[in-house]
């Protein structure tokens, strides 16, 4: 399969006919010796792909496409304590690609790492440390041309069930570059001198994109706990923030499965 819209976008574009995991690729290949910024591992058939906490990620073969970037944020200058915004950088990325592919629809990321079109999921986001600590490797899976009676749960939708139209093949390479020349843009933005004008200026778009802030929403924390609030904002690592109970005592929420209770 051919990426020519993608190559132009990337340092290197490695195409695969099938996978077990895109990001597993990446890492091992980063891992092996030194790999450019933006390089990608792309696919449409992914056979063990992952989402958070560990979770399948499933689509039927040629349907969905998988793919992994390398970004490198120690050698941006990026400080520690800012690599939560990456995956949120990622989603919006994402974001505004499938806008564009979808103008008459409502895309929107859900924190913290999820792309919406009218309330269903078509898009998560994974990043993962690299064990150096140096680079981050962000895979993404995009829900092509998936039919309605083979979605994975009945919260999920594809492109093509919202009138993207076009190939497997064809809505691949397109969303990709999409994807790609938007990530470069908010890549450079948010590494452009770490100043708090910069920071801000991620914070602030990131927030305009979100569909989980100002929302009652249920949280399911990693250790099993469950939190039911309004979201308030993000902080400055990227952090949710919501407040909790009558008297609005603020929790700030780095991971955690969010159930906007508007859609239940």
């Amino acid at each position: 399969m051919e990426f020519p819209l993608s190559a132009e976008l990337a340092a290197r574009v490695v195409a695969l006919d099938e996978t077990d995991s895109t990001n597993d690729d990446l890492v091992a290949l980063a891992t092996a010796g030194a790999v450019p910024e933006f390089t990608v591992v792309v696919t449409t058939r992914q056979t063990a792909g992952r989402g958070r906490l560990g979770r399948a990620w499933v689509a039927p073969p040629g349907t969905s496409l998988a793919a992994s970037v390398l970004l490198h944020p120690r050698d941006a200058g990026v400080p520690l304590e800012r690599y939560g915004w990456i995956p949120l950088v990622a989603g919006l990325a994402m974001t505004r690609a499938v806008r564009r592919l979808a103008p008459d629809r409502r895309v929107e990321l859900k924190w913290p790492n999820d792309v919406h079109i009218d309330g269903r999921k078509v898009c998560g986001v994974l990043s993962e440390l690299l064990p150096d600590g140096q680079s981050v490797v962000v895979g993404a899976g995009l829900n092509l041309t998936i039919p309605v009676q083979a979605l994975p749960v009945l919260t999920a939708t594809s492109l093509s069930l919202n009138g993207v139209a076009g190939s497997a093949e064809v809505l691949a390479d397109r969303a990709l570059a999409g994807y790609l020349g938007e990530l470069r843009r908010l890549w450079a933005a948010f590494t452009a001198d770490g100043s708090g004008e910069a920071a801000d200026g991620i914070r602030t778009a990131v927030s305009e994109a979100c569909s989980t802030l100002r929302q009652e929403v249920r949280v399911d924390l990693p250790d099993g706990t469950r939190l039911t609030g309004t979201a308030i904002d993000l902080d400055e690592a990227g952090r949710l923030r919501i407040s909790i109970g009558s008297n609005g005592s603020l929790q700030t929420v780095a991971a955690g499965d969010i159930t906007h209770l508007r859609y239940e």
